[in-house]
């Protein structure tokens, strides 16, 4: 087994792995408890590991890591339909008056 990623991050490699077993791609964190010793031990050696389970995971597994990097995407503003309060694309709830936001036209 190949590391797929690794980091001095733990938080970033946590979420990489959640997101991996999301999609259904088995993987295991390497090196956790050495992450602590960043500087005492060469970080090359203490970087947290996350390894995939099966090399045949390794597409989607890339296709997981390229959207994590890009980020979320920018999507367009909304008007809530019952205050009219115009919201940000990221909230999925009214903060004025607590309508959800309306589903997508199709």
């Amino acid at each position: 087994m190949k590391t797929f990623y690794s980091s001095l991050a733990l938080h970033e490699v946590h979420h990489l792995k959640n997101l991996l077993e999301s999609a259904g791609i088995g993987c295991l964190l390497r090196n956790e408890g050495l992450s602590t010793l960043a500087g005492e031990v060469p970080f090359t050696e203490c970087a947290v590991q996350l390894i995939l389970l099966s090399d045949d995971d390794r597409p989607e597994a890339d296709a997981v890591l390229r959207a994590w990097r890009a980020g979320p995407g920018r999507g367009a503003a909304w008007t809530c339909t019952r205050c009219r309060e115009t919201l940000e694309h990221q909230f999925t709830t009214c903060w004025k008056c607590g309508s959800e936001r309306p589903p997508p036209a199709t």
